[in-house]
């Protein structure tokens, strides 16, 4: 468990998947810490500590269950990342090599991958307009949208855009855009991808509620399955991110992702900290 001081504060670790980073409370045998308000301030990299998402570890029955919240304040039911980032807690904790996670996308099997990885499954995605969702009945292969983009789900919305340089992409000017398309009812992630041959692909992400980020686990899966679909590679990929590789294979019981975590540093929200949050 993460410690709190003994002046009132609370505790939190510091983690990143590739640069897609966290901020971790263990909130196990407390009350519920977080708000909105206060998960804006702490993700402020100004005024707070920042992060993409935080990931607040709490108890569920008997299982762990982890809650995402955005940097802008908003929750999200997956973030593949963040999840191998808890998951290596919990199994350093117990010592065992893998832990079930309850997340808003459902329960989730991590597993110790050796070499310092960190497999999750992500689970089956979601393909039906209902379930990403739109807001109404479209080709999900190819959007009515510039580019023909390919909607898919995985607990989040995903538009994937596949295009033959990402780097020639302004991903500030597409990713807000699209992500508050009104196709998009709870908005959307953003991905530009390129593909390199049938197992590699170039990836570059606009996360919903926080920005252009340098990875997503979750954004990772959905290019992994929308590429799939199409045709365009095999089921089992190398997805090369600004921050570094994922290895992503969409298997019959769904879509594991495996990749390395880093735990970056502990410490303490100060009690004057927490009563500014609110």
């Amino acid at each position: 468990m993460i410690n709190d001081s003994e002046n009132g504060g609370l505790a939190f670790l510091k983690m990143h998947g590739l640069g897609n980073d966290f901020v971790v409370i263990d909130a196990r045998g407390r009350d519920n810490p977080m708000t909105a308000a206060r998960a804006r301030l702490i993700g402020n990299r100004h005024f707070g500590i920042g992060f993409d998402q935080l990931a607040l570890i709490r108890m569920d029955c008997d299982t762990i269950a982890v809650d995402y919240w955005n940097a802008d304040g908003s929750l999200s039911d997956a973030c593949g990342n963040a999840t191998r980032c808890v998951a290596r807690l919990m199994m350093a904790e117990t010592g065992d090599k893998s832990v079930v996670l309850r997340t808003g996308r459902g329960d989730l099997m991590c597993e110790d991958a050796n070499n310092g990885l960190i497999r999750v499954n992500m689970g089956q995605p979601q393909l039906g307009w209902k379930e990403i969702p739109l807001a109404r009945n479209v080709d999900t292969l190819a959007l009515p949208i510039k580019g023909a983009p390919v909607a898919s789900g995985m607990g989040n919305p995903h538009c994937s855009f596949f295009v033959d340089d990402t780097e020639t992409v302004n991903l500030d000017e597409l990713g807000p855009r699209i992500e508050n398309d009104p196709l998009f009812p709870e908005r959307t992630n953003v991905q530009v991808v390129q593909v390199v041959d049938r197992k590699n692909l170039r990836v570059r992400v606009w996360e919903r509620g926080v920005g252009h980020t340098l990875a997503s686990g979750s954004s990772s899966c959905a290019v992994t399955v929308a590429a799939a679909r199409k045709g365009l590679t095999e089921r089992c990929v190398t997805v090369h991110l600004d921050g570094g590789d994922l290895e992503i294979d969409w298997r019959e019981d769904g879509v594991w992702m495996t990749g390395p975590t880093m735990l970056v540093s502990s410490g303490t929200l100060s009690t004057e900290f927490l009563k500014a949050a609110g």
